[in-house]
């Protein structure tokens, strides 16, 4: 039976592509690249055989027009790039990545998305306290990955080695943050808030069994307190802002009603804002950061002045860093460890397709919010004349997006893996149109 018409294949696919996609850094520490690159690559052929025998469900034009001249605008940088045997491979990764999205768009309701992702994020959370029980009560020392990874030469490594080279540091009952088997605190605190999102989505909505939801929101939880990454934490109030301001929209029974809601909204954000930057040096004191928000000014430095070379078209589409090729070979270097991305999506961006390029991602970035914004505000219409009921799990593409856009500021992930994928997912099938089950008549 095909893959599209057996529900625990489908339900396995989508997971493995979702762990994957969020836990990368365990396959590649556990198997190496090699082996990290054969998942891959399975996952991808698999991907554009959904897409080849669904073709009668999507047409080329039914895809968003900012995605595909972002994928375009990333192929044709190959002939001005400065790299092009790297940029050929990032964007031969870029295409793939999109392509597991369009699938999952396709091949999936928001419904079995919502599922799989929570699944999927159980696996990644639960795998990843496991794994610092295991390092804290058994081996009791931090932890470098049992595969060597590129790069680093771990026979000559510096009597003190850089943190950021452990998979873990063994600080889960020592007060420090935990890296999980992602053996990084900053995106295992993400994971934690999409697995608060998704977990919180289920809760209210009663998709899943009450007493599993809370068990895992709390799971969740307890891995944001105890990675806590600044950034998250912003981006956490900017979803429960984000929710009370659709709940509020939701409530509004007139146009007029919708109207004056919108603009208190509007007013609160400004206010907020406005507040934020007039005391940003006490709120970064208050979130544990420095004024150079960990060494990030200084790469942020080094990027723009390289991006300023060729700010219109810039160096070349390649995504992660390639750090074997100029100008990445020496391009950022943070506690020892050598950097492969520029710690900000739209500093990314601009070095490398140019200012083009953010002008073609923030209308994508744009346009999807927007559609992702009418799917958690608007009532579906069932039937002609009756609109059916909005629910919890209408918020899942909206905050999703949030939390990639705030992530965004000091981390690419929205150019690579998971970030790229939730985005074009989110982007795809909001342009689809597809409200299935999720939206109760």
């Amino acid at each position: 039976m095909r893959l599209i018409e057996n529900r625990r294949a489908r339900t396995v696919f989508l997971v493995v592509v979702l762990f994957t996609l969020l836990a990368g850094d365990a396959w590649r520490y556990t198997l190496g690249w090699l082996g990290f690159g054969i998942i891959a690559g399975l996952i991808a052929a698999a991907s554009v055989a959904l897409l080849v025998v669904q073709r009668s469900r999507w047409r080329l034009n039914s895809l968003p027009y900012p995605l595909l001249a972002f994928l375009v605008l990333a192929a044709l940088s190959i002939a001005w790039s400065f790299y092009p045997g790297a940029s050929a491979l990032g964007v031969l990764s870029t295409w793939l990545t999109v392509a597991g999205a369009a699938a999952v768009a396709v091949t999936y309701s928001w419904t079995e998305i919502l599922r799989g992702l929570g699944l999927a994020l159980r696996l990644v959370l639960g795998l990843s306290v496991l794994f610092e029980l295991v390092v804290s009560f058994f081996i009791r020392h931090p932890v470098l990955p049992p595969i060597a990874q590129p790069g680093i030469d771990y026979a000559h490594l510096p009597d003190k080695i850089p943190l950021m080279l452990y998979w873990s540091r063994n600080e889960l009952f020592d007060g420090g943050k935990i890296q999980g088997i992602v053996g990084n605190s900053a995106l295992l605190s993400f994971v934690a808030l999409l697995g608060i999102i998704v977990f919180g989505i289920q809760l209210f909505d009663k998709s899943f069994r009450k007493r599993w939801s809370v068990l895992w929101l709390a799971v969740a939880v307890l891995c944001f307190v105890l990675t806590r990454a600044a950034t998250n934490i912003i981006g956490l109030v900017a979803v429960l802002v984000v929710v009370a301001a659709v709940l509020l929209v939701r409530r509004a029974a007139t146009a007029r009603g919708r109207g004056l809601t919108y603009g208190g909204i509007v007013v609160v954000v400004l206010a907020g804002a406005g507040a934020a930057l007039a005391f940003s040096q006490q709120l970064l004191q208050l979130l544990g950061k420095t004024p150079d928000l960990t060494n990030r000014a200084e790469i942020w430095n080094s990027v723009i002045g390289l991006a300023q070379q060729r700010p219109v078209f810039g160096w070349g589409w390649v995504s992660y860093w390639v750090p074997w090729v100029a100008p990445f070979d020496h391009l950022a270097e943070n506690n020892g460890v050598r950097q492969l991305h520029a710690h900000n999506a739209w500093l990314d961006v601009w070095l490398q397709l140019g200012i083009l390029g953010i002008v073609v991602l923030g209308a994508l970035v744009l346009s999807t919010l927007a559609r992702s914004w009418a799917y958690a505000v608007d009532r579906p219409q069932s039937l002609p004349g009756r609109p059916g009921a909005l629910t919890s799990a209408t918020l899942l593409p909206l905050l999703v997006v949030v939390a990639l856009l705030v992530q965004s500021v000091a981390e690419s992930r929205l150019l690579v893996e998971y970030g790229m994928f939730l985005l074009a997912l989110a982007a795809i099938k909001t342009k689809m149109g597809d409200r299935d089950e999720l939206a109760r008549p």
